[in-house]
């Protein structure tokens, strides 16, 4: 156990975290420990892992992209009316559409991060703006209904009946995350590219100097960022039946500090997939609390701008520097 905290500090304070607090929720519900709530719980954080895995690799190149989920949207309207032009379909033209589609306007995000030489987080609010206000203008703000059959129907890929008459079921969406999280963490871990974004996240001028190729990084890794936007999009029309173009504005941010709650630093080079699924996961279980005990949705939003702004005040420190540094303090 000391060598799993040495070697996974962060990754470990979160499971703690994890536990401690279902123990706490589980006195409060007597729903919270089943089989049911906790697929419920996975089938409803399934769109934000995605979106988280596709923003980990980003963060560990150095970058940061604020407009996914403005993108995400772009998608679902795209994908649709070219769905219905191809005929309407099927799940697998349809990833393959969403993805390229995604990947598409993560390009234009590392192009202008690369070519016009501009900061990731200012380009990124700028497609931010940019994508929704071409959204909302062409169309109008009006949603769509009338999906596809594929698209809509139910995918159940596990149930199981409980013994009070309820069901525990995992669906599609579910699958299509832990798919997300094994292809992330076999790029960013097993790949030759995987390394290069560490070390060009971690030290970019040293990146360029050893022959990395700081276009291929970049490109890769806001088109991942893309291709994972995309993915959570179209999962997002399938999980709520329908396409709103203001949806999921307002994920970034809830996102955002999920991942960097899980260990990925702001300034690059660091981070695992494992820290982000959990950092996703204790978010959701905060806000599961916070509705179980009546509290504000508000109370979240706090929390997440305190998580923010720890992060980045800390972007800096490593945490054993932190944790010496504290201990220094406790003896003094």
């Amino acid at each position: 156990m000391a060598r799993i905290f040495k070697t996974h500090p962060i990754e470990t304070w979160l499971l703690v975290l994890i536990i401690v607090a279902s123990v706490i929720l589980s006195a409060f519900s007597e729903q919270y420990l089943t089989l049911v709530n906790a697929f419920d719980l996975v089938n409803s954080i399934s769109i934000n892992v995605i979106f988280a895995v596709g923003l980990l690799v980003v963060l560990i190149s150095g970058g940061i992209d604020i407009s996914f989920a403005v993108a995400a949207s772009v998608v679902q309207y795209l994908a649709f009316y070219a769905l219905s032009y191809l005929g309407g379909g099927n799940w697998l033209i349809g990833f393959i559409v969403a993805g390229g589609l995604g990947i598409m306007l993560g390009a234009i995000n590392a192009g202008l991060i690369h070519y016009f030489r501009v900061i990731s987080i200012v380009v990124t609010i700028a497609t931010f703006n940019v994508f929704f206000g071409l959204l909302m203008f062409l169309t109008k703000g009006v949603s769509l209904y009338d999906l596809p059959d594929w698209w809509t129907n139910r995918i159940i890929v596990f149930e199981r009946e409980m013994a009070s008459g309820s069901w525990a079921e995992l669906t599609l969406p579910a699958v299509v995350m832990f798919g997300a999280i094994s292809a992330t963490w076999f790029l960013i871990t097993y790949t030759s590219i995987g390394r290069q974004i560490y070390a060009f996240g971690d030290n970019p001028e040293g990146a360029r100097r050893i022959g990395i190729n700081v276009v291929a990084v970049q490109f890769i890794a806001y088109g991942w960022m893309g291709m994972m936007a995309g993915i959570g999009g179209l999962m997002q029309a399938h999980f709520m039946q329908e396409i709103v173009p203001n949806a999921l504005i307002g994920r970034e941010l809830d996102v955002l500090a999920a991942v960097v709650l899980g260990g990925a630093a702001l300034g690059g080079g660091r981070g695992t997939v494992l820290g982000c699924v959990l950092g996703v996961l204790l978010m959701a279980i905060i806000q599961n609390g916070l509705n179980l005990l009546g509290v504000t949705p508000f109370a979240f939003k706090a929390i997440v701008g305190v998580i923010l702004l720890l992060a980045i005040t800390l972007s800096n420190v490593s945490f054993n520097e932190l944790r010496v540094g504290l201990r220094m303090e406790s003896t003094q």
